[in-house]
């Protein structure tokens, strides 16, 4: 059922002349889905009053609950088609009334609490659904969902997720939106994080690396106290986003994925000072796949002791700043960083290994990120130690990356199984920094068990991959035009 929904709200997006980009998609299934699971989470939150013999006062005032205005429902139970509001009435009411009632919520609440959230996501976003029979369509579309159970959660967080990979797919951009679950649940299982641990991403996009870490962590303790519980919902996963959008899907997929009232804060963090982080800002793990190749202002780059203009560099310094001595990091980077010879590349790599025990670096192939056209690599590091030696491992799932071959879990089995001894292997060899040139700490990737042969690629491998990138561009194309 769930899934079908998704689908006809996407159908009756494309024919909405407001939205015409999958992100456009998303965004507005997003804040319509937040605000029926609103309405659920009022309903629970009533439910357990009553339990205890307390009075509750709902989140939203009774005109601007979902079943009053989107769904309201006559005696059967079925949508009242009398009260139900359609076409321009429905579309005005969205604009005018329940849109400026939502964004008044931000100043009036505790950061931490839900109420919060509700303002700061109608601060961002405006409905792009000029069609009030289209969103009459859309809305009784969502009206079928429900998120009581942790099944019905558990499955609408599976297909939101496809909807922010489909996205993330959709354009040159997308790794800035969907980190291949894959690579951060092998990310999560070498850090380890454990309950009473706050874990941090500062540019977290969709929260991707959150909810993996809360579900990595639930997993491994299915005997949680209440305490514990609370811990998690509460004092453990924080992040921060720049761009509206990315906010927004943040909040609600950790929602999806049990969190109530996510710690995510609308910001450009690296506004902030460095100079002004202290203690009690730190946390214990870092989890991150920074935006790479944009280009920060001056007045930003005023706040890092290593000046540059690279977005991902000043994103390393600012972890480094903010995790606690004894922390554990796990950071993706574009390659470059590892040989880039400017001074900024250069005196942070140093930076980097004389505060921090840099133990391992994956380098992931080309297409790990889908449309991102990059190579990554992944850093992992604990604050408080100088690095001795490096252990490299490259990845290579033995075919070419791709759309219809993404990376799955199996191809990092055998990383994550070696890392823990930091075993040598055909893929995995070990740098000593003493062995470094002292004055560029160049890092490339260079394994020793690879012949200078072995390095070149055959003419007829580069053909295949022109081929299927050509493919890929055509169907991207041909994508295009059908939304235009």
């Amino acid at each position: 059922m769930f899934e079908q929904a998704f689908k006809n709200i996407d159908d009756v997006l494309w024919k909405e002349a407001g939205c015409t980009t999958e992100l456009d998609y998303t965004e507005q299934t997003s804040w319509l889905l937040f605000l029926k699971y609103l309405e659920g989470l009022d309903q629970d939150r009533a439910a357990e009053a009553k339990l205890e013999g307390r009075e509750y006062k709902p989140i939203l005032e009774d005109k601007f609950r979902w079943d009053n205005w989107a769904a309201p429902k006559g005696p059967d139970g079925k949508l009242d088609h009398h009260k139900a509001l359609t076409g321009d009435d429905l579309r005005d009411f969205v604009d005018k009334k329940l849109f400026p009632y939502l964004q008044s919520f931000k100043g009036k609440s505790d950061r931490r609490t839900i109420e919060y959230k509700i303002g700061e996501i109608f601060g961002e976003l405006k409905n792009k659904i000029q069609s009030g029979y289209n969103l009459r369509e859309i809305i009784n579309q969502v009206d079928q969902l429900r998120f009581r159970s942790q099944n019905e959660k558990h499955e609408l967080s599976a297909l939101y997720e496809e909807k922010i990979r489909n996205m993330g797919n959709a354009g040159r951009n997308g790794g800035e939106y969907y980190t291949p679950r894959p690579l951060i649940r092998a990310m999560i299982k070498v850090v380890d994080p454990q309950i009473g641990e706050t874990i941090y991403d500062g540019a977290c996009g969709s929260a991707g690396f959150l909810c993996e870490a809360f579900d990595y962590i639930r997993e491994r303790n299915p005997k949680r106290t209440t305490k514990q519980d609370k811990t998690l919902q509460e004092d453990t996963f924080f992040g921060k986003e720049k761009k509206s959008l990315a906010y927004v899907m943040a909040i609600m997929n950790l929602i999806l994925h049990g969190i109530e009232a996510p710690n995510i804060i609308h910001t450009n963090t690296l506004a902030e000072n460095l100079e002004d982080i202290q203690d009690r800002d730190r946390y214990d793990i870092i989890l991150a796949n920074p935006p790479f190749g944009g280009k920060e202002r001056a007045e930003v780059q005023q706040n890092f002791p290593i000046r540059t203009g690279e977005t991902a560099y000043l994103f390393l310094q600012h972890f480094i700043k903010i995790m606690k001595a004894g922390g554990r990091g796990a950071v993706v980077i574009k390659n470059t960083f590892l040989s880039n010879s400017d001074n900024a590349s250069k005196a942070l790599r140093k930076e980097l290994l004389e505060t921090c025990n840099l133990h391992t670096i994956l380098d992931c192939p080309s297409g790990t990120f889908l449309g991102a056209g990059v190579k990554t690599v992944v850093l992992f590091f604990e604050k408080g130690t100088k690095t001795r030696k490096i252990w490299y491992y490259q990845l290579d799932p033995g075919r070419n990356m791709g759309k219809n071959t993404p990376l799955n879990d199996g191809d990092l089995e055998e990383f994550v199984k070696l890392q823990s001894k930091a075993s040598n292997s055909d893929k995995s060899w070990v740098v000593k920094v003493g062995d470094l040139n002292q004055e560029s700490f160049d890092l490339t990737v260079r394994n020793p068990a690879a012949s200078s042969d072995a390095t070149l690629r055959h003419p007829t491998e580069i053909l295949k991959e022109i081929e299927r990138l050509d493919a890929e561009a055509q169907e991207l194309v041909s994508s295009l035009r059908r939304l235009l």
